[in-house]
């Protein structure tokens, strides 16, 4: 054991009111076991994760930090009901279901700004600004978010925010591509990346631009159960996790590889990996330009909860439309950040 690795079990152990008997440090770094759930099919926002266990700094802060694959129930769920410890998951997604009486708390800010937009085939003179999407076909992904989303875009540029919706989920990049829809939402540093690398031309509208505020699109959450039960081990597993995205924006080369050798089978294109992974750095999504990472903003959080409870999304348990406006402020805490 290292002198570092002694000191945080030491650390770890005086903070959980553990009491400091001959070897008990050695034990608790050692057996303190962690599991986190994916949002998606492993990719470049899930990037510190792996680095920080395959670098060693999960270890080292006395980890065994086991990390889930996605699967048909989402992370926000597996951490709500006590299957997973944290879980990766969208603002969005955080904030319905929280409403909805979820156990759940975001204890860090994977990306920094909204990475979605709006987007069509470059080929489309006719689309000059949102208005034009008027009565045009979207390509969506079946939540009230879209639809809310949209229609605030467009309305904001001075249109009706009218436009007919076929539900296709990841089929839409494909309708899109042959014109068999008008627009869909897309992630510009993941299926943005890939299209640019495949040659198709788009152009795109930023939701910040037009009337929807600004978010941390990716988060990473964890229930107020786990977090008041184990306020140490958070604290290690969410520290140790910036330390790997830290790591990650100083190091892409080397993180990219981590991430592609741990998960050979699933991601065969290291092109887009390196390129996706370069978006995410050089646009300042997991380091922001003031230089902060994992943090949440308090102003971005509440105005995007605000946006969602005005637009009639947030829904109590029993699935009626809230009517009153929630505070915001006990969905997250960057508290377990030091």
């Amino acid at each position: 054991m290292t002198d570092l690795t002694r000191r945080q079990a030491l650390l770890l152990t005086l903070a959980s009111g553990v009491p400091l008997i001959a070897g008990a440090s050695r034990s608790f770094a050692a057996t303190q076991k962690v599991t986190v759930a994916l949002d998606w099919t492993v990719n470049t926002n899930h990037v510190g994760l792996f680095v920080a266990r395959d670098k060693g700094f999960y270890r080292e802060a006395g980890l065994e930090v086991d990390i889930l694959p996605y699967s048909d129930t989402g992370a926000g769920t597996l951490v709500a009901n006590r299957v997973a410890d944290f879980g990766i998951n969208g603002t969005i997604s955080l904030f319905t279901q929280k409403t909805a009486g979820a156990d759940l708390k975001a204890v860090y800010a994977v990306v920094q700004s909204e990475t979605g937009r709006v987007v069509f085939n470059a080929a489309r003179s006719e689309i000059k600004s949102p208005r034009d999407l008027d009565g045009l076909t979207y390509g969506g992904f079946g939540s009230a978010w879209e639809n809310a989303l949209i229609s605030t875009i467009i309305r904001h540029d001075g249109g009706k925010g009218n436009f007919e919706t076929v539900t296709l989920g990841t089929s839409a990049y494909e309708a899109l591509a042959n014109g068999s829809v008008d627009f869909t939402l897309e992630v510009s540093t993941w299926e943005g990346v890939e299209a640019e690398l495949k040659g198709i031309k788009q152009r795109g509208f930023v939701y910040a631009d037009y009337g929807v505020p600004d978010e941390h699109t990716t988060l990473i959450s964890s229930s107020e159960a786990y977090l008041q039960a184990n306020p140490a081990l958070a604290s290690a597993f969410v520290q140790a996790t910036r330390r790997g995205y830290q790591f990650t924006v100083d190091h892409p080369g080397e993180a990219a590889a981590l991430l592609i050798a741990a998960n050979k089978d699933a991601l065969t294109n290291p092109a887009l990996i390196e390129a996706s992974l370069k978006a995410l750095i050089d646009g300042h999504y997991l380091r922001a330009e003031n230089g902060a990472i994992g943090t949440m903003d308090a102003a971005k959080m509440d105005a995007i909860g605000d946006y969602l409870f005005k637009a009639g999304i947030l829904r109590d348990a029993d699935g009626k439309v809230l009517a009153q406006r929630p505070d915001f402020t006990g969905y997250f805490s960057n508290s377990t950040l030091g």
